[in-house]
């Protein structure tokens, strides 16, 4: 059993990455294997909507870090992303890479669980775990809760240390997330989703 965790944020040792690791932690406590994957902080293209993955499985923009994280999400058991609130919202960043993945790979990570982690020194924690959530919903992905919303306040990583309830959300998180995964591995087979239709409401 393996889970994917996407560090989002430009800063790749910042908050975010100290409440994904919160996480991690507490997944291989509970006999699951974890990798943090930070994409970086280079300029990253947003989606062009050309159709070019639904082809050939891949993003045509080769220019971050997207295709290597589509295929170790489609190798993993389970999905985490994490953002830092910018404007009240996920990151810019997150945002546009989150598109791009579940265009190329959203299809392929159906049934699997996820669950969104945020960091904010104040507000916005809420919008932007609602945005995240948006692209796991959509994927047919069983979103995993803890035991409040999956966020974590400071504006350091020495400030979420302070920041106990946070750590504990982060904690229970991932034991709810080892238990969904063992649970759906011994379970029945996911029923096949329909995609046949689409309908747009301009006649």
């Amino acid at each position: 059993m393996h889970v994917l965790l996407i560090n989002t944020s430009v800063h790749e040792s910042g908050c975010t990455n100290r409440a994904l690791r919160e996480v991690a932690t507490t997944l291989e406590e509970n006999g699951v294997s974890t990798e943090i994957l930070w994409i970086g902080n280079c300029a990253l293209h947003g989606c062009t909507a050309c159709g070019y993955c639904f082809e050939h499985g891949r993003c045509v923009h080769d220019d971050g870090m997207v295709n290597v994280a589509a295929e170790k999400a489609i190798a993993s058991d389970a999905l985490i992303i994490g953002s830092p609130v910018y404007y009240a919202s996920m990151c810019g960043q997150g945002s546009a890479f989150s598109e791009r993945l579940f265009r190329v790979a959203g299809s392929r990570l159906t049934h699997k669980p996820a669950a969104a982690v945020v960091s904010t020194r104040r507000g916005g924690a809420s919008a932007t775990f609602d945005r995240i959530n948006k692209f796991f919903t959509l994927a047919a992905m069983p979103v995993v809760s803890s035991t409040y919303w999956n966020s974590v306040h400071g504006n350091t990583p020495e400030e979420v240390e302070q920041d106990l309830e946070g750590l504990q959300v982060m904690r229970n998180l991932g034991r709810n997330m080892a238990w969904l995964i063992q649970a759906i591995k011994a379970g029945p087979t996911p029923p096949t989703m329909e995609r046949d239709h689409k309908t747009s409401f301009i006649r």
